[in-house]
This record gives C-alpha cells, structure tokens and sequence, in this order.
C-alpha cells in the first residue's frame, strides 16, 4: 500500500517468457499488493512461467482477445481485488519497472488521476533504440492528437500508464477497441471526463524481446488514432459522439475547450 491505498500493477502478457519473470522481479513489492499477469493465449512459455512465479495473480485467455481485450481483463481483476491505483506495465522489458513506485505515489498522494510514462520526456528515444520512423510517426501523431485534444502532452503512445480506481469506474474502458487503439480512446475518455492527467520522464529501451507493432497493424494503428483524436473533437462539440465516449462529457463542462477540462 501507499498512502493507504491499495496498489496493483497489471501486465497484459503475450508471448512474453524471455522476460516476465524479470519484469516481476524488478517491481517493489514493498508496496505493490498485486501483481496481475493476463496471458493473452500465448504459444510460447509465458503462462508456464507465470504460473511457477509465487505472489502474483495470474488469468490466461483461451482465445488471444487482443492488447486491448487483455488490458480489459486485467482491469476488471484489479477492481474486484480491491485495487485503488493500477498501473498498466508491458513484461516484455520495454519499460524500467522501477518507476512504478513514482507512477503510483503521483496518484495515491492525489496529484493526478492518470498518469503516463514519457518516452520523449525521457529524452534520447532513438539512442534507447526506438526505430526512426516510429520516432517520426510519433510526433506526427502528437501534435494531431494535442490539437484535437486541446492537450501539451509529451506523447500519447506510451504503454507505460497508470489509473485510479475513479477513472477506471467512471470511463466506459468495456466499450473501447480491442486491439491497439484502446490506449488511445482511453486517454480521450479521461480528458473528456475531466480528469487530470500527468507525465513523468522514462527512458526507451527497444531490444530485440520488445514488443513491438509493423506494417499493416502500425498503419491500423496510426488511422485508428487519428479517428479518436477527431471523434473526440466532435463529442466534445456534441456533434457526433461514438459509443465508448458517451455519457463521459460532464453535462456542466458543455462548450468548454479540452484544456479547461484538465486544468
């Protein structure tokens, strides 16, 4: 625990068994009450090696759901366990376990209601490895998504995040995309609905057991965020509201710009 709150950290999990159990390792369990594992029906080793890691819940998916089906289960779990503050962490290493102890503080202590780890705030990303034109595609994408959005974030492309127990009860997160683009249509539900939204620093590691999406699914995933940012434009100016985004615009906050919301 951490100010009294609960904290559960959930690792959404597919083929991932060169580096769970590393991951696990590196997460304070000094207070992190649990740690989650979905293995999204993996064909490698992954739920094997869950299954013999002590101290940790672990689920598997009989059919593989998605990134985002699997972020869905491990959600739900941590609510039903209690959990206050959930932090989204990849086991595939791209990510330093050693910041969820910042990530968790900034919203057990009430700071903020959502918090993203920044690979651009952490500077460097091509030297840690992040391929060009997944740089390129980044900042492009970006600057899109914070004119829609009436935001100044960093990048909205991190798989490093975390939500309060009040976020993830108020935004519908069930009616979001199954695959990539539920990270980002859950930002918009968050923005929408007046939460406040940090960022921290963290350094890119891209190795070659990282994760990471190509071709057709990096394009997928690219027009799939540009849909979000423009369906949040237009929910916002009440002109067409798609289903995930419904009943999340505050009735009070009608014709205030996305940056009043946040602040």
């Amino acid at each position: 625990m951490l100010n009294g709150r609960r904290i559960a950290v959930v690792l959404p999990a597919y083929q991932a068994g060169r580096t769970l159990q590393r991951t696990i390792a590196e997460i304070d369990r000094a207070i992190v009450d649990d740690v989650i594992v979905v293995d999204d029906a993996s064909t490698d080793e992954t739920w094997a090696i869950a299954q013999r890691l002590p101290d940790i819940v672990a689920v598997r998916h009989e059919r593989n759901r998605g990134y985002g089906g699997n972020q869905k289960t491990g959600f739900e779990l941590a609510l039903t366990r209690g959990a206050d503050v959930i932090i989204l962490l990849h086991p595939d290493y791209q990510y330093t376990p050693s910041l969820v102890v910042a990530m968790a503080a900034m919203m057990a202590y009430g700071t903020y209601d959502a918090v993203m780890a920044s690979r651009i705030l952490g500077r460097a990303p091509l030297k840690g490895g992040m391929p060009r034109y997944k740089y390129v595609a980044n900042r492009l994408l970006t600057v899109v998504e914070n004119l829609c959005l009436g935001m100044k974030l960093s990048e909205y492309h991190s798989g490093y995040r975390g939500y309060t127990r009040q976020v993830l009860e108020r935004v519908p997160f069930q009616q979001n995309a199954d695959d990539f683009v539920f990270d980002n249509q859950i930002i918009a539900q968050i923005i929408l609905a007046g939460f406040r939204l940090g960022e921290l620093a963290c350094p890119t590691r891209y190795a070659e057991d990282s994760s990471s999406i190509g071709g057709w699914k990096a394009v997928k995933y690219g027009l799939g965020v540009l849909q979000t940012a423009v369906e949040y434009r237009l929910a916002q100016w009440q002109w067409y509201t798609p289903t995930y985004l419904q009943g999340v615009l505050p009735q009070n906050l009608s014709g205030r710009s996305a940056e009043d919301v946040s602040s």
